[in-house]
């Protein structure tokens, strides 16, 4: 009975990096449905397994999330980055909700933890402070609105909880190093999928242009 157990691990819950769109989470469906796995999507980055996932399934589904982008993630310290991650681009995204609530209060009630642990484990891992990825991910959901042209800049401004456009304008040329309006008027916009904003290219990026800018 032991030996029918060998290779199965006592795990319900499995953490996939880089899984904050819609997309990814129809690729990851996908993969669990191949593998024949039950399963609830549970938040960004986290998926409920509905019985015990043996270590060939895993294997094999670590392979195929590879072939998307996307990763299957063990290490608590990573898992931990990758919720911090998640909280800010659910925080970016559902404004509406998160307005009245300090971040910081936000994300240790969140994550369980006090604000300073993670702002320290977040930056001596990623080589960038909470608050530079939260403006960098704000400026790319800004770009995002700019880009399906429903909303005036000073609308955008309002919606992203900006104290004035002034103050948008000043954190997208400091991610950017164009104005709201130079961004506008662009043929080519170009933005960073969501999924792809913490990966160390897009953050080696952003530490140049901050260094250019300053």
């Amino acid at each position: 009975k032991c030996s029918e157990n060998v290779n199965k691990i006592e795990k319900s819950k499995l953490h996939i990096k880089n899984m904050v769109s819609n997309c990814c989470k129809m690729k990851v469906r996908e993969e669990l449905k191949k593998l024949g796995l039950h399963f609830i999507i549970i938040d960004l980055g986290e998926v409920e397994i509905m019985e015990n996932i043996s270590m060939e399934q895993r294997k094999q589904l670590k392979i195929s999330l590879l072939n998307w982008g996307l990763e299957l993630i063990d290490d608590e310290k990573a898992v931990l980055i990758e919720k911090i991650k998640n909280t800010i681009v659910e925080m970016v995204y559902n404004t509406e909700e998160t307005v009245k609530v300090k971040f910081s209060d936000f994300l240790s009630k969140k994550l369980n933890h006090g604000y300073n642990y993670l702002a320290k484990l977040f930056s001596n891992e990623l080589g960038i402070t909470i608050q530079l990825f939260t403006m960098s991910t704000k400026i790319e959901r800004v770009k995002e609105l700019i880009i399906y042209g429903e909303l005036s800049i000073s609308e955008i401004a309002w919606k992203m909880n900006y104290s004035s456009v002034a103050h948008l304008s000043s954190q997208f040329k400091k991610i950017t190093g164009m104005s709201p309006s130079h961004f506008q008027h662009l043929k080519e916009k170009r933005r960073i999928p969501i999924e792809e904003i913490g990966n160390p290219t897009n953050i080696h990026q952003l530490q140049l242009t901050l260094k250019h800018a300053s």
